[in-house]
């Protein structure tokens, strides 16, 4: 095996990922997202001025809590999922190249997207609504990007796993991260999005989203999901080629 197919990325698989990406209705629904969380903020602004609470707490919980794991969501189910669905995996799998290359290929885009739709409008955010105070924009920024790809390495676990990833996901999302968090606070512990909150509160000075939760926690579990998740989503993909599952 070549050099190129033992690459971390493999630019055949990039370049699939974007085109699987954005030419399908979910492209477009990536771009909703970020507009209403700029919209929204300009709105926060416009009528409580500056307000450093309502700033964090706008960032926080529309987009820390909601826009950003979904931008991951449709990112990272848009460049997988569509093709083990149809089958069309099967082409790609018979290819002499790493599974794992195949899962971080896919994952690089689908973090892009999430740098691209997430962070960056994050960023925006921050500054309109808080402009004198860029590390408000800075953390949350940094925030949603790191929790955004444990996010992806998380969705396309489950992408590998079922059909129905979209659905679970979402359901996830809403009973776990959103019902369940917002009633036991030891949820924290097992939630990327707390976790992304103390990663996000190391920038900005006196912000406190997630209390009692160390960021050398935060930090290293974050990156067990990454790592861990993306690891079984490239053995799973091992396991369709040798049984001919699609």
């Amino acid at each position: 095996m070549s050099v190129a197919m033992r690459a971390p990325l493999h630019p055949t698989v990039v370049r699939l990922a974007v085109r699987s990406m954005f030419g399908r209705r979910r492209g477009l629904l990536l771009l909703v997202l970020p507009v209403v969380l700029i919209g929204m903020s300009v709105l926060v602004r416009g009528l409580v001025g500056d307000d450093p609470e309502a700033a964090s707490a706008m960032l926080n919980r529309l987009g820390l809590s909601v826009a950003v794991p979904l931008v991951a969501l449709l990112a990272t189910t848009g460049v997988l999922a569509p093709e083990i669905d149809d089958g069309s995996i099967s082409y790609l799998l018979a290819k002499p190249i790493s599974r794992h290359t195949i899962v971080t290929s896919k994952l690089a885009v689908a973090a892009g997207c999430v740098l691209v739709f997430g962070s960056l409008p994050m960023l925006l955010a921050g500054f309109v609504l808080q402009p004198g105070d860029p590390r408000l924009a800075l953390g949350f920024a940094l925030g949603s990007l790191v929790g955004g790809v444990a996010y992806c390495a998380l969705f396309a676990l489950l992408s590998v796993l079922t059909r129905h990833a979209v659905v679970i996901g979402l359901l996830y999302l809403l009973i776990w991260e959103g019902l369940v968090g917002g009633l036991l606070d030891g949820v924290r512990w097992l939630s990327l999005t707390r976790w992304a909150g103390v990663i996000t509160q190391l920038v900005p000075d006196d912000l406190t989203l997630v209390a009692h939760l160390s960021p050398a926690y935060a930090v290293a579990a974050t990156a067990v999901v990454i790592v861990g998740a993306t690891w079984l989503t490239g053995r799973r993909l091992r396991a369709f080629n040798l049984t001919g599952d699609e």
